[in-house]
């Protein structure tokens, strides 16, 4: 039987692997627009700058590999941040749902008390007394 150590480690493995692959998503969502944005600039700078048509090929093609990475850790840092804090919302949820459960158990536990209380005192005849 495994034990609770075990079962908290594979869930944060879980979790860790879940936020990787939110990460790697957005990473490549990231490179892909960012990447066409950067060929579209390249694009209008190479008709519209001497300048730009002067650069070699491998120079260009480092402007356009920046402009990818930029957008990937850009888009991977910000799906990242999203999945934390869905993460931790659904956490807080969990916590405000146990102690909602246990705030029901308590008042459940003090009603049973009450009534327990009241018949006791019902049958040694005190509530006549402090009813009068």
């Amino acid at each position: 039987m495994p034990s609770s150590h075990t079962s908290a480690n594979q869930a944060k493995h879980e979790e860790a692997v879940d936020a990787s692959w939110a990460a790697t998503r957005g990473a490549v969502y990231g490179a892909a627009t960012w990447g066409a944005a950067t060929a579209l600039l390249g694009g209008i700078a190479h008709f519209a700058s001497p300048l730009y048509r002067g650069f070699t090929i491998q120079f260009k093609v480092y402007i356009q590999m920046s402009g990818m990475v930029l957008g990937s850790m850009i888009e991977a840092d910000h799906r990242l941040r999203e999945y934390e804090k869905t993460i931790r919302m659904q956490r807080r949820l969990q916590r405000d749902q146990a102690m909602w459960r246990d705030f029901e158990e308590r008042q459940k536990r003090k009603r049973k008390a009450n009534i327990h209380l009241v018949k006791r005192l019902s049958l040694s005849g005190r509530i006549e007394k402090v009813n009068r």
